[in-house]
């Protein structure tokens, strides 16, 4: 019973802390400090009738050498290098930021299933003890370890409830098997033979010729208050459609920057806007929720107030009259920009749905993507909708569209879409928030699976705000291992842009699993396929009741 009781342990410390502490905490070693006065020097572990201690100073020598202390030799199975290394990490996340995270747990409706799983494990914790300890933490030799954070907390044991410790393990575990296992699906099944018919005479991945301008100027919606910050490419030999780019949460216009650039040298209008409620800037400042839920509202109202004022210029403006063709527009959205450009093209939130499904969400088990659309359950919606009928494409980037549209609110989304997923993304979980919402989409649609890819691979390494790659469960790829990636998206874009022209036959052959494979590489392979396959279909259908079954019996 032991013995199998440590296997448990170990798989589910292996499978939860390595999809959740290698992203959280970055880089950096232990270093000894002294203590606080009163600092705990002890964990009390509790399973029902028997209790096992850990003190901490064995945690922090194996943390230093790796090597298991006496004090903690009836969990060396557990004790892996997966382990060591996150009590090693550093958690370096901006202060404002965690501060302000913290607060909307300890005020906001959405935080109380974190409050609650926390009383849970460990009842003499709240968050306001918490967000002290991190502040005492940062004040030590060492910064913000799991170590440091451990010797700060105020007392002289912490209890934790072992059976509670165990359920949340198996909720992270599962998630992670979950992504893997899914990715390996994808990655076998749409991994189709070539049918050789690929012999293009000229590569949509390779810049075009066209010479374009790149004018960054700001427009003032007075009606909303609201100044919206836009980079506009453009060229004299406009050829096409209008690409809008909208990014998602904590970026800004520069994320796609790559891409921007790519469409406009073949001639396209493309027009990156900045979303003030929910950029870079809303990020860092330092008060408020982190995401505000009249941003579900005010992004979309972005998109078509800036499709007006451009209307407005092409009719008038000396220098761009006749350019821009706001009548027919390919919205490229990535993440929060996923869920504006679903709105536009007809989604409708359904808040009952989305009220039930954050009512009953489960800590371990959700993705941050789940947690940030919980946001919009106190969001006031309008009576109108928020559609505009000039969106008539859709390239969704890791898309955050889980529950907020329900079962039903995704199906007048009938526009082309092009849904590109990445299957280790631990913002938005490629079940819930990317192959759900795919397949609800009635309109033709396809799907770019990128096998390891991240939430942010497909940005512009250049660009990336680097306050993003510290938000917790945001493990990145360096910047080698996706050129290949962005290469295929600037030709694969592009090819499904120019579907909307008189074009399109010649872009054709460039939506296709023939031309995914020439950009896959053994780090980041990429499928393409119109549909899922039939079993993922099938795991899909039978998610939910299967995560209720196998949850409490792990």
């Amino acid at each position: 019973m032991r013995q199998r009781s440590r296997f448990l342990l170990k798989k589910l410390i292996h499978h939860g802390l390595r999809g959740l502490t290698a992203s959280v905490l970055s880089g950096g070693a232990i270093a000894l400090s002294a203590l606080p006065s009163n600092a705990i020097n002890e964990i009390a572990v509790k399973f029902g009738p028997t209790q096992t201690t850990l003190h901490i100073s064995d945690l922090e020598a194996f943390a230093q050498t790796g090597q298991v202390p006496t004090g903690l030799q009836h969990y060396q199975a557990a004790l892996t290098p997966t382990v060591q290394q996150a009590l090693n990490n550093h958690l370096n996340v901006e202060p404002s930021i965690r501060d302000r995270f913290v607060q909307d747990l300890m005020d906001g409706e959405n935080g109380r299933p974190f409050v609650a799983m926390l009383e849970r494990v460990a009842p003499s914790l709240t968050p306001e003890i918490i967000q002290t300890a991190l502040q005492t933490a940062e004040t030590s030799d060492a910064g913000v370890t799991a170590i440091t954070l451990l010797q700060s907390l105020p007392g002289d044991t912490l209890n934790i409830d072992g059976m509670a410790l165990l359920r949340l393990l198996s909720q992270l575990g599962l998630s992670h098997l979950e992504q893997t296992a899914l990715g390996q699906v994808l990655d076998r099944e749409l991994n189709t033979p070539s049918m050789g018919a690929l012999s293009p005479r000229f590569d949509p991945s390779v810049s075009g010729s066209q010479d374009f301008e790149r004018w960054s100027v700001s427009f003032r919606d007075h009606d909303r208050d609201r100044v919206i910050p836009v980079d506009l490419y453009w060229s004299e030999n406009s050829l096409g459609p209008t690409v809008v780019l909208s990014h998602g949460f904590g970026a800004d216009r520069h994320f796609l920057d790559y891409l921007a650039q790519h469409l406009a040298s073949h001639g396209l209008t493309v027009v990156a806007l900045e979303h003030p409620g929910s950029n870079v800037d809303a990020l860092i400042k330092a008060e408020g929720p982190l995401l505000p839920a009249e941003e579900f509202i005010e992004r979309p109202r972005d998109v078509s107030f800036i499709l007006d004022r451009l209307a407005d210029l092409n009719q008038h403006s000396f220098f761009l009259r006749g350019h821009l063709q706001t009548e027919a527009v390919t919205l490229v959205g990535h993440s929060l920009g996923g869920y504006t450009g679903l709105v536009l093209a007809g989604g409708t939130v359904d808040p009952i749905a989305l009220g039930k499904f954050c009512v009953g969400l489960e800590v371990g088990a959700s993705s941050p993507a789940d947690w940030f659309q919980c946001a919009a359950t106190e969001a006031t919606l309008p009576p109108e909708r928020l559609a505009d009928p000039r969106i008539n494409q859709l390239v969704l980037m890791n898309p955050l569209a889980g529950h907020i549209f329900g079962d039903q609110g995704l199906r007048p989304v009938n526009v082309p879409a092009l849904v590109v997923t990445s299957t280790h993304d631990g913002i938005a979980s490629v079940s819930d928030q990317q192959l759900r919402p795919f397949n609800q989409l009635t309109g033709p649609r396809s799907l770019v699976a990128i096998i390891g890819g991240t939430h942010l691979s497909v940005g512009d390494p250049a660009n990336l705000n680097p306050a993003l790659t510290q938000v917790p469960f945001m493990s990145e790829r360096p910047e080698d291992e996706t050129l290949q990636l962005r290469q295929y998206l600037n030709g694969t874009v592009l090819s499904f842009i120019m579907q909307q022209t008189d074009q399109a036959e010649k872009y054709q052959a460039f939506l296709s699993s023939d031309y995914a494979a020439i950009f896959s590489t053994a780090a980041l392979p990429i499928r393409y396929a119109a549909r899922l396959p039939p079993s993922t279909d099938s795991w899909l259908a039978n998610r939910d009741p299967r995560t209720r079954r196998l949850t409490p019996t792990v």
